[in-house]
């Protein structure tokens, strides 16, 4: 059964991944990096090696979440894995570090694990 939903919403959840550990490992210290975590020079130099290494998480989450679907149907356990991964990070996120986090990386993975668990 294809499920064209609830993949494009993965495929997205694992592309916004990628695109956090481009922001997180390569521009950190970047105008971008710096715009996207509202942080000052400073503080980003002072962290930088704690945001490559978050991420280095975020590219893992990717990639577990590119490798279900790689899989197909038999991949279904995997998403489910690493979406319910991407939402606990998410509010841990939220409560802990910012409220958007909630909204960028918690609400999309929820929407994917309901679309999954429809299958749509």
């Amino acid at each position: 059964m294809d499920m064209p939903i609830a993949n494009s919403l993965v495929a997205f959840i694992a592309l916004l991944h990628v695109y956090i550990l481009v922001l997180e490992m390569f521009l950190w210290e970047k105008p971008a990096g710096l715009r996207a975590f509202r942080n000052s020079p400073e503080k980003a130099a002072l962290t930088r090696v704690l945001a490559a290494n978050q991420g280095l998480y975020n590219g893992f989450l990717a990639a577990g979440l590119f490798w279900g679907l790689w899989l197909g149907m038999e991949g279904n356990a995997i998403k489910y894995f690493f979406l319910i991964c991407i939402t606990i990070a998410g509010v841990y996120g939220a409560a802990t570090a910012a409220k958007k986090i909630l909204y960028i990386q918690t609400l999309p993975a929820l929407m994917a694990l309901t679309c999954l668990w429809l299958g749509i």
